[in-house]
């Protein structure tokens, strides 16, 4: 019985110095599962613009200067659009340009003398031009190639030749930006 008794002690001592070899080595990290997805990351710029402007002011004297000549002056629009927008700027017709047809010149638009029947003719043109610079007809200045602000000119002109009275003329024009 000895023989087989040893032969389990063996066994055993055997079988347990594996098991604690076993237990001692290292463990190897178990891996994890990974998986991955792509997305896309989305940025939209708008196109935007801002406007500010700056009126003319006109000295007009009927009696001597502008009998028969022009008087000018010259007002600014400036705007600053995000780079690649397509502006186009366009001036209204002011708030008495139903009374300018019945000017003697007839002018497209027409300062008025305070709350009283009086009127005083002109025009707003493109910078460096004789077109008049309407809604109809906006100013399209070049894309911008840059969100820096653009100041362009607004060539006025009151036509000479008129007979009026005294005073300060004024209108209200609105200028307005498209983009």
């Amino acid at each position: 019985m000895r023989s087989s008794r040893n032969k389990y002690q063996r066994w055993t001592c055997a079988s347990s110095l594996a098991i604690l070899l076993a237990l001692a080595a290292p463990v190897p990290f178990a891996l994890a599962a990974t998986a991955t997805s792509s997305f896309t990351v989305t940025g939209n710029v708008v196109a935007n613009c801002s406007i500010n402007t700056v009126g003319p002011t006109i000295a007009y004297d009927p009696v001597v200067a502008n009998t028969s000549a022009n008087a000018t002056g010259t007002g600014t629009v400036t705007i600053a659009c995000t780079k690649g927008s397509a502006p186009n700027i366009g001036l209204n017709a002011g708030n008495n340009s139903a009374a300018a047809g019945g000017l003697t010149p007839v002018a497209p638009r027409a300062m008025r003398l305070a709350a009283t029947a009086n009127y005083l003719g002109y025009d707003i043109y493109w910078p460096g031009t004789t077109t008049s610079w309407t809604t109809a007809n906006p100013y399209i200045p070049s894309a911008p190639t840059s969100k820096a602000a653009r100041t362009f000119n607004m060539d006025t002109v009151v036509f000479g030749g008129q007979d009026v009275t005294v005073g300060t003329y004024t209108d209200t024009v609105t200028a307005t930006v498209n983009f």
